[in-house]
């Protein structure tokens, strides 16, 4: 959408707000600004002290610098660093500890003296640390400040370590972590129960002396957040809000990070737009969301009142816009997924022809298939399309230890009951029970408990994907290499990853192709899943005619749907259907009652599953069209 007036545009936002298209592009231009920075106080004879942060979302600032520095001649010997924050307790040479994660992404492949190298430190007495932190601070004073701060920003608001409540002039001290804080740190320390509690941070206070301050957020995962500290009153409840008050900070996000902001996500109510035809329908649908009544029940009155005057008057009547848009949806709803054999398809989601599709559904986990679109995966072998579904990862990490015990004790037993000889598998489970019992958190299993693990995981989808109507040979299990790889090493290639998914989709020759679309997090597995499957794609378009024909089409998971305006296929499925798809959830009974990775969602996965889809049907019905028990949402991936 062109942007007319950028001061009028940003009126909402209480700090300066710079946006990039994506992540890379962001830390680039964040170390590019860290780089002038050293090389102008190295040109004074200074030095620069400059406070870091950790996280996912500095990474690729901190390679940026590590390039600069080999390729560009960077020196960081007049560099003084402090970080915001470390884990208390927490050793120095732990995995998890931000000693280990500084040395890793920076520290080890620069010429900084580790002498200026200054992070919180986990291991004091608990009688120790007000002494320490008044010396840290000390210790900043003493060199005349912080010439640049780096941040990020958690989902509580919190900048360095300082959760909710936190005082606007807080110095360096032991703090207690939010809740939210440490689910969200679970997967690092295998599990929320063995995340520290407490965490020494640098003060709201210490950040805001800084001569320069940068805050960065990547990703919609963020995005709620962000509009609270850029828009939002401030609050101790927000304590990112306190940078509104300083005159020397900036916000650098990307795209993903900034789509909640005003002027992206309600762009209408802060200048005049230009009006494209996904505006319009993004538009109508807020306005009738805002005033609670369905769209063809919208009045001239309800656009005036509500920012959207300017699309009455260029694209009016409004009866005629609210018709427009009521059809749009209308046409989005269709009970044929595979298309309605001999139909007229102009204003249905997907071709009639053929009228037996090859489809194939990727799971990036052997449950997201049942979870995500399980009525519809048995809507399409129902209607007789020749259906596939591709387990893309073993998922063998997301497996209770207990289950692996129960499952080598029962194969024991079993053999044992054939007469048959079990020394082997006896001393396999000795050697399990006794890791086991000492396994560390986070510990990689052994191969042997992965396996397990995997075959567990592997069973329960197969019962899933019968359930829904497959025969066994239409079961297919990729075990994408990245996936174990990836417990060992974040340096991993794809290659191999590609050329399998490349052969299956040319053994299938879909006309279909389902595929998980959560981007919230680009480092997580179904983003890593999505993107193979995309570069198979484009590949084999340079040589396969067949891929002309095969659509890609995007499903959500038990977690967030697609926003209405954003659906282009909607499958309603009726009680009963509901019904059967909750029963092939139940196939996988590891991932039931409490799954070892559950997020921030207590609820169980199909009641996350039924609650999602129950409440796009119920936005449906409000909107006016028909009332659906449940509604099942993808979106089309264009690959031209």
């Amino acid at each position: 959408m062109a942007r007319l007036n950028l001061l009028e545009e940003t009126r909402f936002e209480k700090l300066p707000v710079s946006v990039y298209k994506n992540s890379r592009e962001a830390s680039l231009s964040v170390a590019a600004r860290i780089a002038t920075l050293i090389k102008e106080k190295q040109a004074k004879g200074e030095q620069a002290v400059i406070g870091l942060a950790t996280g996912a979302t500095p990474v690729q600032v901190y390679a940026e610098l590590v390039r600069l520095h080999r390729e560009e001649g960077l020196s960081f010997k007049d560099v003084i660093t402090f970080n915001l924050d470390e884990y208390y307790p927490m050793q120095p040479d732990a995995v998890q500890s931000y000693v280990t994660f500084m040395n890793k992404h920076l520290f080890d492949h620069i010429d900084i003296d580790k002498a200026n190298v200054h992070i919180p430190d986990g291991t004091l007495d608990l009688a120790d640390i007000p002494a320490y932190c008044v010396e840290y601070e000390r210790k900043i004073t003493a060199l005349g400040g912080l010439d640049f701060q780096l941040l990020g920003i958690g989902r509580t608001g919190h900048i360095g370590f300082n959760e909710p409540g936190s005082a606007p002039n807080s110095g360096t001290r032991l703090v207690t972590l939010d809740d939210l804080t440490r689910r969200d740190a679970s997967r690092d320390f295998g599990g929320k129960e063995n995340v520290p509690t407490k965490a020494i941070t640098m003060g709201i206070g210490t950040i805001f002396k800084a001569r320069e301050i940068i805050l960065m957020a990547w990703n919609p995962v963020k995005a709620e957040i962000v509009k609270k500290a850029v828009e939002g009153e401030i609050s101790s409840d927000v304590p990112a809000t306190y940078l509104q008050l300083s005159d020397h900070v900036e916000f650098i996000l990307d795209e993903g990070a900034a789509s909640e902001l005003t002027r992206f996500n309600t762009p209408w109510l802060v200048t005049d737009c230009v009006w494209d035809s996904q505006t319009i329908k993004k538009a109508v649908i807020w306005l009738a969301e805002a005033v609670d009544k369905p769209i063809l029940k919208l009045t001239e009155e309800d656009y005036n009142n509500h920012g959207m005057a300017q699309l009455a008057t260029e694209k009016g009547p409004v009866y005629n816009i609210n018709i427009d848009i009521f059809n749009q949806l209308q046409h989005t709803i269709t009970g044929w997924p595979g298309g309605k054999p001999n139909a007229d398809d102009s204003q249905r989601p997907e071709r009639a022809v053929p009228a037996k599709k090859n489809v194939i559904i990727f799971s990036p986990h052997p449950d997201d298939d049942v979870i995500s679109m399980g009525g519809t995966f048995i809507r399409l072998a129902d209607q007789g399309h020749n259906v596939h579904v591709a387990y893309q990862t073993s998922g063998n990490t997301a497996v209770w230890d207990d289950d692996v015990l129960r499952y080598l004790e029962f194969a024991t037993d079993f053999i044992k009951s054939l007469d048959v000889e079990t020394s082997k598998l006896d001393a396999l489970y000795a050697d399990t029970r006794k890791f086991i019992a000492a396994k560390k958190p986070n510990q990689i299993d052994t191969e042997e408990i992965r396996t397990v693990k995997g075959l567990i995981r592997k069973g329960e989808a197969i019962a899933g994907a019968r359930f829904a109507g497959l025969p066994d040979e239409h079961i297919h299990f990729q075990n994408l290499p990245f996936y174990d790889r990836g417990k060992f090493s974040k340096e991993v290639s794809y290659e191999d990853d590609v050329q399998q998914t490349m052969e299956l989709l040319r053994k299938v020759k879909p006309h279909q192709v389902f595929a998980a679309g959560d981007f919230a997090d680009p480092h997580g597995t179904h983003k890593v899943c999505f993107d193979i499957i995309l570069e198979a794609l484009v590949r084999l378009r340079q040589t396969d005619e067949w891929t002309k024909d095969c659509w890609l089409w995007l499903y959500r998971g038990a977690w967030h749907e697609f926003e209405i305006h954003e659906i282009e296929m909607a499958v309603p499925l009726s009680p009963q259907e509901v019904i059967r798809k909750r029963h092939a959830i139940f196939k996988h009974q590891s991932q039931k009652d409490l799954p070892v990775f559950p997020g921030d969602d207590a609820r169980e996965f199909w009641v996350r599953a039924e609650d999602r889809t129950s409440e796009t049907a119920r936005k449906y019905d409000a909107l006016g069209l028909a009332d659906y028990e449940a509604i099942e949402a993808f979106i089309r991936w264009k690959l031209d």
